[in-house]
């Protein structure tokens, strides 16, 4: 990063995904609490003329607020290594294994880590036939903020409706029951365990709509369970080789104990909008979000 005194940071947000209006309170988010921290901030709504908008604004480094596909899945960071700018977050290749979940479940089996089994479905034969023994969940391979997902119940006698908008292959995985558990991982330290309380499942309005879920931090689960979750946090951060900031999402059935602890997957962007749960970690543990998000640009880096 250069020494100026106040080091200009682009914010890229918005762009073409699925997630963009998450993106953009992600961004405005974050770009609020950067100017508070001192930085000179310039917002940047991702385009196909990225490169040519940053190559104008000439940032010191760039926080990368993108979410969903393009922005998360190591496209965009290859743009920011192509330009040799600094930038936050997982590299290339972590990222691309971070958005990938079939991928990135394989290299957690390989590191020991507890993951349900899972298949990749044309979407026309996971809407014409079961392709798996119900209970199981059909949802995209690359997508995040639960996007597109469908639950089929045990002793379902049809398989789901799929909407036009799924991709034409999609990820199959046997349903896990229990808890909504996540952590946090900030550098190589896990900040805690929030269970994510709703009245039915975890999606897209539960994460991001005023009131759609209560987030109970710390978690009221077992010494062993809560410490189990921040290890297997770490491990998966390490595991793809993710830098910066990445929050792992888990189901815990505690009928099972240990055995009922599995990941689900790694966020290799977490949100940061006012209803997110990595702020709220952060604060957990002292860390305020100007802090928070300096944090994040001075660990920014490129792997040039």
């Amino acid at each position: 990063m250069s020494s100026r005194a106040n080091p200009k940071v682009a914010v890229l947000m918005g762009g073409p995904s699925a997630e963009r209006e998450v993106s953009l309170s992600t961004g405005r988010e974050c770009a609020a609490a950067l100017r508070e921290a001192g930085y000179e901030v310039v917002e940047v709504d991702a385009g196909p003329d990225l490169a040519v908008r940053l190559a104008e604004i000439s940032p010191d480094v760039v926080f990368n607020a993108l979410h969903g596909r393009w922005g998360e899945d190591g496209c965009v960071q290859g743009v920011l290594e192509w330009l040799r700018l600094p930038y936050t977050h997982s590299g290339v290749l972590a990222s691309a294994l971070a958005m990938d979940k079939q991928r990135s479940k394989d290299v957690f089996k390989q590191a020991g880590l507890p993951v349900v089994e899972s298949l990749i479905a044309p979407k026309a034969e996971a809407a014409a036939r079961h392709v798996m023994e119900p209970p199981y969940v059909v949802k995209p391979n690359n997508e995040g903020s639960s996007v597109g997902i469908y639950i089929v119940k045990k002793g379902a006698n049809t398989p789901p409706q799929l909407a036009e908008s799924m991709p034409d292959e999609v990820m199959v995985e046997t349903y896990a029951p229990g808890l909504e558990l996540t952590t946090t991982v900030m550098g190589d330290r896990a900040m805690g365990v929030t269970d994510i309380i709703t009245d039915g499942w975890y999606d897209y309005e539960a994460k991001y709509a005023e009131g759609g879920s209560r987030h109970e931090i710390p978690a009221n689960i077992p010494k062993e369970i809560y410490d189990a979750c921040m290890d297997y946090a770490v491990r998966a951060h390490q595991a793809l080789g993710c830098r910066g900031v990445t929050r792992t999402d888990f189901r815990w059935d505690e009928a099972r104990g240990l055995d009922g602890l599995i990941i689900l997957e790694l966020n290799n962007q977490p949100g940061m909008t006012p209803t997110s749960l990595t702020p709220e970690q952060a604060a957990h543990v002292g860390i305020g979000f100007p802090e928070f998000c300096s944090w994040i640009v001075e660990d920014a880096s490129c792997d040039r």
